[in-house]
This record gives C-alpha cells, structure tokens and sequence, in this order.
C-alpha cells in the first residue's frame, strides 16, 4: 500500500491519475500544504467504517510509524482499599 499526496490543484489537473493511485493506498488532498481529504477506493472505505478491519490491520497500515501519539495519563489507577 502507497500513501499519495496531491495538493488541491494537482488534483483537480488529474482526477483519473489520483484514482488510479488509490488502488494503491489512500490518497492525501492538502489544501494550502495541510492534508483536507482524503482519497480510498470503496474497498478500503467499506473496510475501515464498516468495522471489518482490525486493530492489527490498522496498526500494520504503512505509514502509522510517522504519526505523532500522545495519550493522556490515565491518572491514578489504583485506589488503596479502605478495610475500616
């Protein structure tokens, strides 16, 4: 699977290229150098809202090593029990 990104312009200059390229992965649309749509062959829609795609499918998609995750802490998680 290829990530493809096209700013809006050259989107618009070749529509038939952009859906040829995602058969081969989704394909980003930026809108003045930030990503605004994205472009996914029915296939691939219909398997990520669909729910068929797992976890691991998803975390195996290329290009999930370059994005940014910071999650929030959890806080504390374990309560000392009150035996009183």
């Amino acid at each position: 699977m290829t990530i493809t990104t096209l700013s809006s312009r050259e989107f618009y200059q070749d529509t038939s290229g952009a859906k040829k390229a995602a058969r081969n992965g989704p394909v980003f649309i930026t809108y003045r150098g930030q990503p605004a749509h994205v472009l996914l062959t029915i296939e691939e829609y219909r398997k990520i809202s669909c729910g068929t795609a797992s976890i691991i499918d998803m975390l195996a998609m290329p290009g999930i090593e370059n994005i940014e995750f910071e999650s929030a802490r959890a806080g504390n998680l374990f309560r000392p029990t009150d035996l009183s």
